[in-house]
């Protein structure tokens, strides 16, 4: 009979704050890279799915993901409303405490989408695309790979922490988003200028630190398997940064920050569905090809004319694909004994696992995602028009501003000190006009 390990639950504890860390993170780094006037409403898509999933999760997606099979293709309702998740063991931690684990990733996948339609996308539609997107793409992919007796599962693919989950699933879903909405205004001739790149660095920071709660943290456990994942995760985006670093290097000349920051999170996707099946070296070759192949992901949509504004699809779309394939190339069961060999280690018939994987999620998300669109675009529109989009989201959509700072205090200082001399101390107002 299982019993709750308490080093297991310690772990899954900590690594469950690390994912949630992730949400606010991802805020900051696709944050940094919109206008100023977009700021706010870009940081929208990453808190307020923290909201709307959670409650969608406890409520229904838990069971649909992690539910009784319905032909391996979606859970049933048996954990509807948590009806009988609580603190009974499930493996060695608390039942609740998984749950609550799992519910993280089904948090931070339909925020990853918002890169693609960043600026010009309605608050209301996309409230409405985040929730029916991971009800009805989120939870039936998770169910296959993850649930029990889903259909991958059986097949014997291997996705350690969520390369065709989660990132797959919603660089798919935001190439779809991106070519439905539209290009922002003016795009690609006049420039979109990231407005503020130390904030997208400090998110990037922030998502490498909580990746290791992503990836280690998906052992379930507190042992040699976490660790391998932990270990193989930090190489993978070192590798990761430099390559992509030196293909900027090679192109253009110049290593850009936004390019290594870019760059190492290309080699978290790659690695995350890899972490717990292959060595440190096989991590450091699936970082490299992760940071050269996203960087030409990310060169896709000048060459085809699509406007995927923060490389949502050129990261985590061919990030997640590739890391998924190499998955099937570099996977050793020396490594995890509950996982499989794969081409280098004499099993070539686990990269075919692996494509069929690929393939049957991609076309999934694509199809599904294009129908909710589509629906939502009939009803209550997808965009907003083009004033609005000139006079920036933040302002329109939430009546709010990501900066009051500099001459605007002061010159609100000279209004109130004409309209009430005693406000402030003498001398002030001759000091912030000379300012002025």
């Amino acid at each position: 009979m299982p019993t709750i390990d308490t080093g297991d639950t310690a772990w899954l504890l900590v690594s469950t704050a690390l994912v949630m860390l992730m949400t606010p993170g991802l805020a900051l780094f696709y944050g940094g890279m919109v206008q100023g006037k977009n700021v706010l409403s870009t940081f929208m898509h990453s808190f307020f799915a923290l909201g709307i999933i959670t409650i969608q999760w406890v409520v229904i997606g838990y069971s649909l993901a992690f539910g009784t099979t319905n032909f391996g293709l979606i859970g049933g309702l048996d954990f509807a409303f948590l009806k009988g998740v609580g603190m009974e063991p499930k493996g060695t931690v608390p039942h609740i405490l998984f749950m609550m684990y799992q519910g993280m990733f089904a948090i931070i996948t339909p925020a990853l989408i918002a890169g693609a339609f960043a600026e010009r996308m309605k608050f209301s539609a996309y409230c409405l695309f985040t929730l029916l997107w991971a009800t009805l793409v989120y939870d039936p992919i998770a169910h296959w790979v993850w649930g029990p007796d889903g259909w991958l599962l059986k097949m014997g693919a291997l996705d350690f922490a969520g390369g065709t989950v989660v990132h797959l699933s919603s660089g798919i879903s935001a190439l779809v988003a991106a070519l439905m909405i539209g290009k922002r205004l003016g795009y690609p001739h006049a420039r979109h200028q990231p407005h503020n790149l130390t904030m997208t660095v400090l998110g990037a920071g922030i998502l490498w630190f909580g990746w290791f709660g992503f990836n280690a943290g998906s052992a379930l456990s507190s042992g040699g398997l976490s660790a391998l994942a932990l270990a193989n995760t930090h190489v993978a985006a070192a590798a990761g940064a430099v390559a992509w670093g030196l293909v900027e290097l090679l192109r253009i000349g110049k290593v850009t920050m936004l390019g290594i920051a870019s760059g190492l999170v290309a080699g978290l996707v790659g690695i995350t569905p890899a972490a717990g099946f292959v060595s440190p070296m096989a991590a450091v070759a699936i970082g490299v090809a992760a940071g050269v192949v996203c960087y030409g992901g990310v060169l896709l949509k000048g060459k085809f004319g699509y406007d995927d504004a923060l490389d949502a699809f050129g990261v985590h779309g061919v990030g997640g694909a590739a890391g998924a394939l190499l998955t099937g190339v570099f996977a050793s069961k020396a490594f995890n004994a509950a996982g499989a060999d794969g081409v280098l280690h004499g099993n070539p018939g686990l990269f075919l696992t692996q494509l069929i994987g690929v393939g049957a999620a991609a076309a999934y998300a694509a199809i599904v995602s294009f129908v909710i669109l589509k629906v939502i675009d009939v009803t209550v529109g997808l965009r907003v028009d083009s004033d609005e989009e000139r006079e920036g989201l933040d302002a329109v959509l939430h009546g709010e501003s990501g900066y009051t700072l500099g001459l605007t205090g002061v010159s609100q200082a000279i209004d109130e000190e004409e309209q009430e001399p005693a406000s402030l101390p003498a001398g002030a107002p001759i000091l912030a006009k000379k300012a002025l």
